[in-house]
């Protein structure tokens, strides 16, 4: 009798075994499962990260539908506007390969000095870029971080020029206009495409003053609307003021200089 209770017992213990065995096998199946969709949705997120803002990709995998994010929002914003000086001569000088690969390493240092400020580039215009500062979130500080990523694309565009020279090529310049005031935020587009973007006058007039850096020979300039919400530690210089198509009123811009050492908004 105590031989088949033992028996029993074993028989119980290995049934029991081999269930845990393939409970584990299944536990393991799916966590390798939930692994594998994690990766799936992080490549997912990083590539449409690079055709719209991220914070609307994060919006949409948290669940907002595309028709809440198509409702325009009304909005104070800080527009960027750079573009390329000389770019027309350059690109006829070089390779399509040489010209592409020049176009690329640009675009890629003055996003990073926009990111790192604060900014999202907007899109790429030829070989101008377009960025927003205060468009996705609230940002009281949007006239600042948008002076100080020009200033470091400043940097940025000599260190990249440098290493251009070196490497025989052609050395890059670049002019940026800052202009601040209302627009449209939103979803825009046809039902084939849709891009997240700001759209106003306000937009149009940071391209203007993107331009008169040509006229004034400068490379950073700024309109009043961002001298006046400007940290006062930035230090400017004012020009003189120009007619731009478009604009009845002649336009006043400031150069922008080195700031002070500190150009920290207080909190």
């Amino acid at each position: 009798m105590m031989s088949l209770i033992v028996a029993g017992s074993l028989a119980g213990l290995v049934v029991l075994a081999v269930l845990l065995y393939g409970e584990r096998r299944r536990t393991a199946s799916l966590r390798s499962q939930l692994d594998a969709a994690a990766e799936d949705l992080q490549h997912m997120q990083l590539a449409c990260s690079k055709l719209a803002p991220a914070g609307i990709v994060q919006r949409l995998v948290a669940g907002d539908s595309v028709a809440s994010l198509t409702v325009p929002e009304r909005k104070v914003v800080t527009v960027l506007f750079a573009d390329l000086i000389g770019y027309t001569a350059i690109s006829e000088q070089l390779e399509a390969g040489v010209l592409a690969t020049m176009l690329n390493g640009y675009f890629q240092h003055m996003s990073d000095a926009i990111h790192d400020n604060g900014g999202h580039v907007a899109k790429f215009l030829g070989d101008g870029i377009l960025a927003h500062f205060g468009a996705l979130h609230s940002n009281p500080w949007q006239c600042d971080d948008a002076v100080r990523a020009a200033l470091a694309m400043r940097t940025a565009m000599a260190e990249y020029s440098a290493e251009l020279t070196r490497n025989g090529l052609p050395a890059l310049g670049v002019g940026i206009g800052i202009h601040r005031g209302p627009g449209l935020v939103g979803l825009v587009g046809s039902r084939d495409r849709m891009d997240y973007d700001f759209v106003g006058r306000t937009v149009n007039l940071a391209a203007r003053v993107e331009a008169l850096t040509r006229v004034h020979h400068v490379d950073i300039l700024v309109t009043e609307t961002v001298r006046e919400a400007l940290d006062k530690r930035f230090v400017l210089e004012a020009m003189p003021p120009q007619i731009v198509k478009g604009i009845a009123e002649p336009v006043v811009t400031y150069a922008v200089r080195q700031p002070q050492p500190s150009t920290a908004s207080a909190v």
